[in-house]
């Protein structure tokens, strides 16, 4: 293609599909979701929507300057004051291995029953392929994750695949409807981000010691930034409106 020619035309992402009540949304760490939809996330709590964060790890790996066993409680508790300030109460963590998490029936196990507890309409989890798109390398904990989540979806409601659940009071829930991908290279759909975003600024700046061990820049300014900036960059295929995108997949 010459460099002077015009880009392709870029599909325009659809609206997220609205007619459900309950949404449990599974990711691997502590900051995952303020990175990734938290905006989105807003805009259904103040719809009157109900979503729940379930988490595999607690983050205790991810400050080096912190040992695990004070870091991971300092986490926990960051992620539940960011989960408040976009209207979610209900934070629940697996306690897999941070760094480490496996991709595997276990984690189907423990996501499938998270599903079957709290029988959400919609699912949520963030990018489970090898990259963000390009070379950007994704970590194995979002890839084990993501992809357990997606399967997990299927598992909730099938009662043959993890008996012991069912043995365990928690019976088989198939009002799984959707999968919502966060951080896709290849997204579908989209949530208008406007009157959400300050609140995802601050919800991500609930995990101001992680972001200080991670940035010298002011932590305020590099949450603004950053959440800016990708509500932006989904705005070109949403009708101008800033946007969280994601890869929907139906069930």
């Amino acid at each position: 293609m010459s460099p002077h020619a015009p880009k392709p035309a870029q599909t325009p992402l659809e609206p997220m599909p609205d007619d459900w009540t309950r949404a449990l949304a599974v990711v691997a760490h502590p900051d995952d979701l303020e990175y990734g939809c938290a905006a989105a996330i807003a805009a259904w709590t103040d719809a009157g929507r109900e979503v729940t964060y379930v988490l595999a790890t607690r983050g205790e790996a991810g400050i080096d300057t912190l040992a695990p066993d004070t870091c991971g409680p300092l986490r926990e508790r960051e992620q539940r004051a960011g989960a408040a300030v976009v209207g979610v109460d209900t934070v629940e963590f697996l306690d897999h291995k941070d760094g480490v998490v496996e991709y595997g029936t276990a984690l189907r196990r423990d996501i499938a029953a998270a599903i079957r507890r709290h029988r959400p309409e919609l699912v949520i989890t963030l990018n489970h392929r090898d990259t963000w798109g390009g070379v950007a390398w994704n970590t194995p904990d979002h890839v084990a994750v993501g992809r357990a989540t997606l399967d997990a979806a299927g598992d909730a409601g099938n009662r043959w695949i993890f008996p012991e659940l069912t043995e365990r009071g928690l019976e088989p829930w198939d009002g799984v409807r959707w999968v919502a991908v966060a951080g896709s290279a290849q997204p579908t759909h989209a949530v208008d981000a406007t009157a959400g975003l300050e609140r995802s600024v601050r919800s991500l700046l609930a995990h101001r010691t992680y972001i200080e061990a991670l940035t010298d820049e002011d932590p305020e300014t590099y949450c603004r930034t950053f959440l800016t900036q990708n509500a932006q960059a989904a705005a070109d295929r949403f009708g101008g409106k800033p946007a969280v995108a994601f890869e929907v997949f139906g069930r």
